[in-house]
């Protein structure tokens, strides 16, 4: 069996990822058949690390299969819903710096300093 850690896995390609599902599927398959025609104990036992491996696996592709779409969006305008920050609501919600820092008309006409002239007494 090739390697199950998840650290492991991220180096492989995707064709091995698939060959290596493909072949723990395969082996749930007979486990599963020897579960019904004769239950050991040692069989039962690692159906569980098999469906574990194999859920492993798909995690990963999908992950690196994001990463790449990620990397595909990253300098568009617009990036589609699932693959934007998450955050919380109300951080998404929130005014950009940008529309912070915008003033009204009146604001600015606050804002603006009258020019002040002195008299010199002579």
């Amino acid at each position: 069996m090739a390697p199950t850690n998840a650290a492991a896995l991220r180096k492989l390609t995707k064709k091995d990822l698939l060959t290596q599902l493909k072949d723990l599927k395969k082996e749930l398959l007979t486990l599963r058949i020897s579960k019904v025609a004769s239950s050991s104990p040692q069989n039962l036992s690692k159906i569980r690390v098999v469906k574990k491996s194999i859920a492993r696996i798909l995690t990963v592709m999908n992950q690196k299969q994001k990463a790449s779409l990620v990397k595909f969006w990253k300098d568009k305008k617009l990036i589609p819903y699932d693959l934007r920050p998450k955050k919380t609501r109300a951080i998404r919600r929130q005014l950009t710096a940008k529309q912070l820092t915008k003033r009204t008309r009146r604001q600015q006409n606050k804002l603006v300093i009258k020019a002040k002239f002195a008299v010199r007494a002579k």
